[in-house]
């Protein structure tokens, strides 16, 4: 049957019966939201590349937990901003290092939201490199090295679980990364403690407030030798494959704008929760665009979060959550 027996518009003539027949419904139990922990004191600093989102000294950080409780929202995500950084990024798995602060307090603080901790030495080394740099004799030239990096990313999440990070979510992309760090977990005793992997993870030109952010961009090179090249579709397929292989709990596409058909793929093709990191530089697009009247925020950022959810995404990590969740509840 066509038209005049199908008029597709009928469903559409009013808002309740819209809302009736709505395939996809974007809620605050979608959102994790982000936040850069700092050291020192009475620190709440704007991001000038990131309007709206902060580094905050652990002084600073209760009032913005206790800000994304009232949102609605359930879970954060987070990362530090070490005072010392070296070549082995040890501050990354120090059991008083700045994340496992944060994750102490927090968990002190509202026991019931979920404390996800990003798994990465890139914010803790000098070279702002996600691994162990090694230079070749012959050569003189640097490389980031997988395996000996390994060590030191298990010891990092071990040391997060102990903080009591409900979620360990490593973000290196070094081969063999989710085994190691199952294996550390359990060992220690943290088998209940689950990987949120970034398994599809593109070496992305939408990172840059991010690195502003995290003060993590590489001193040399950059890091297309483990993160994915953006044409490539099937590659992440292999990835995920692999992460899930090796005892992953939940996969992750980031960034998320450019890449809703991998999220749609990873979701047809896996049983496994999906997240999508809205990242940095999508965020601060949409906020240059309002800040020049050029879009309507509210509609625009709801849209694109509802448009991630409807590829497949289960959860997103974006730092619109605060916003996004007052707005889903009418507020302004």
């Amino acid at each position: 049957m066509s038209y005049p027996t199908v008029r597709n518009r009928r469903l559409r003539r009013t808002s309740a019966l819209r809302s009736l027949v709505r395939e996809t419904v974007l809620s605050a139990n979608d959102f994790i939201y982000p936040i850069f922990v700092t050291f020192g004191h009475n620190i709440k600093e704007e991001i000038p590349s990131m309007p709206g989102v902060y580094h905050l000294s652990m002084d600073r950080l209760e009032e913005e937990i206790r800000d994304v409780i009232a949102a609605g929202i359930q879970s954060v995500l987070l990362f530090g901003i070490p005072e010392h950084k070296d070549a082995i990024g040890a501050s990354a798995y120090d059991a008083n290092g700045i994340v496992q602060q944060a994750i102490r307090a927090v968990k002190e603080w509202a026991p019931e939201l979920v404390v996800i901790a990003d798994t990465c030495l890139c914010q803790f080394t000098d070279h702002g490199h996600c691994g162990i740099v090694h230079v070749h004799e012959a050569t003189g030239t640097a490389e980031v090295d997988n395996d000996s990096s390994l060590d030191l990313l298990v010891q990092t999440a071990i040391s997060q679980a102990q903080a009591g990070a409900d979620i360990i979510a490593p973000s290196n992309m070094m081969d063999g990364f989710v085994l190691a760090i199952r294996d550390g977990l359990d060992e220690a005793g943290f088998s209940d403690i689950p990987i949120l992997s970034y398994s599809v993870k593109y070496a992305s030109a939408f990172y840059g407030p991010f690195r502003d952010a995290a003060h993590s961009a590489p001193q040399f090179g950059d890091r297309k030798t483990y993160q994915m090249d953006p044409a490539n579709v099937r590659e992440a397929l292999r990835e995920a494959e692999s992460d899930v292989a090796e005892g992953a709990d939940m996969l992750m596409v980031k960034p998320a704008l450019a890449y809703l058909d991998v999220i749609k793929l990873l979701k047809e093709q896996f049983d496994l929760p999906v997240a999508a990191y809205n990242v940095s530089a999508e965020y601060s697009m949409v906020k240059a665009a309002a800040a020049n009247g050029w879009i309507d925020e509210r509609a625009v950022v709801l849209e694109t979060l509802t448009g991630m959810k409807r590829a497949g995404a289960d959860l997103i990590i974006t730092y619109h959550a605060k916003d996004a969740a007052r707005w889903l509840k009418g507020e302004e």
